[in-house]
């Protein structure tokens, strides 16, 4: 399936229910105190038009692109809004025109202008994911992130849409397509009583080790090498105030084994044969059995993991037997002591490559 261009009208997915199981509160020891209300407290599917000048938008894909003023016309249950925004492109490797069909997209709201009432009240700023090379690669990292949220309340929280682009300069309507905000990190610390840090070149034991723990054995999990807390590279980094201690929060999943996106590829220097290939990007840890508080939390959380993929209504079924056969190979791993030492002393090995850091994909 391919995305909507400004040129070509794509077929969009069923417009069937989307079934999501309630997110587990087990194992959510680090809990923030304030629970935040709104856009992402429900999982209904927000039908969204996007209108204005959308082929020059789309075009802006420079180094510094320029926001453009726009209407959000907004569908949810039984209510509708329209708002002014302004809009931009985003992203680093999906901005590019070679690398993905549509970039993704930065929404930007006044305050002053955006009613108590509205779904978009208490978010100024939220990122956008479009398709790249394919809605079904959107539904796949949307879910990822749904994964993570089992975890902890230290995630991000995801809403899916359906996406239609009016442009009123040249009269065109593309079909609906899925997409999902991802919220903005100032909500996130807003909601952690914490601080982002900015700083670069942080040591991973900086991090609270049981939220970095659970950080690596996902990223492990989901087949996802393309992060570092070192150079902030898809991973935000948090400041308790109340605990004093820092959280690491991931995002970006589309190069994970999971999702298996069309473009994605392992960092050169990890030698690995595609993304599917696991390997533990935690640092050494002489003694395993600090992991089996973090083990214990993916065993107890092991049904509502595969229920996330397999109840999914939007997904093709060849995909969730692929997703089930990896996630089976991971749980494999945890039950076997031989595997489960293999793949988790793998950062002390003195050859191997448990210790490279990823600074960022190259373009």
């Amino acid at each position: 399936m391919t995305m909507t261009t400004l040129k070509k009208l794509v077929v969009c997915l069923p417009a069937i229910a989307f079934l999501l199981t309630p997110v587990s509160i087990a194992f959510q020891n680090e809990t923030p105190a304030n629970q935040y209300q709104g856009l992402f407290d429900n999982e209904e599917v927000i039908d969204i038009i996007l209108e204005g000048d959308i082929k020059t938008l789309l075009n802006d894909r420079g180094e510094d692109p320029s926001y453009h003023s726009m209407k959000l016309h907004v569908h949810y249950l039984d209510s509708e809004e329209s708002l002014d925004l302004r809009v931009r492109v985003r992203g680093n490797f999906r901005r590019l025109k070679e690398n993905c069909d549509t970039p993704p997209l930065r929404f930007n709201f006044r305050r002053n202008e955006v009613p108590e009432s509205s779904l978009f009240a208490d978010h100024p700023s939220l990122k956008l994911v479009v398709p790249c090379k394919g809605e079904q690669y959107v539904i796949r990292e949307y879910l990822t992130y749904k994964l993570y949220n089992l975890f902890t309340d230290y995630s991000f929280q995801v809403r899916l849409v359906r996406l239609t682009y009016h442009d009123t300069v040249n009269n065109q309507k593309s079909y609906p397509q899925y997409g999902f905000f991802i919220e903005h990190k100032d909500n996130l610390a807003s909601r952690s009583n914490a601080s982002l840090v900015e700083r670069k070149h942080l040591r991973p034991e900086i991090v609270d080790q049981n939220a970095f723990l659970r950080m690596s054995v996902f990223a492990y999990m989901i087949g996802n090498t393309d992060w570092s807390v070192q150079y902030l590279h898809n991973v935000e980094l948090l400041f308790l105030n109340d605990e004093k201690k820092y959280i690491a929060v991931p995002y970006d999943f589309d190069l994970s084994g999971l999702v298996s996106s069309p473009y994605a590829k392992p960092a050169e220097e990890l030698k690995l044969r595609s993304v599917r290939d696991r390997v533990f990007r935690g640092y050494c840890l002489e003694d395993l059995s600090v992991l089996n508080t973090t083990f214990e939390q993916f065993q107890q959380l092991k049904p509502e993991v595969y229920r996330i993929i397999t109840d999914n209504t939007l997904l093709q079924e060849n995909y969730i037997q692929f997703a089930t056969k990896f996630l089976d190979d991971f749980y494999d791993t945890l039950n076997n002591a031989k595997k489960k030492s293999q793949a988790f002393s793998y950062p002390c090995k003195r050859y191997g490559k448990g210790n490279v850091v990823i600074s960022g994909m190259r373009n």
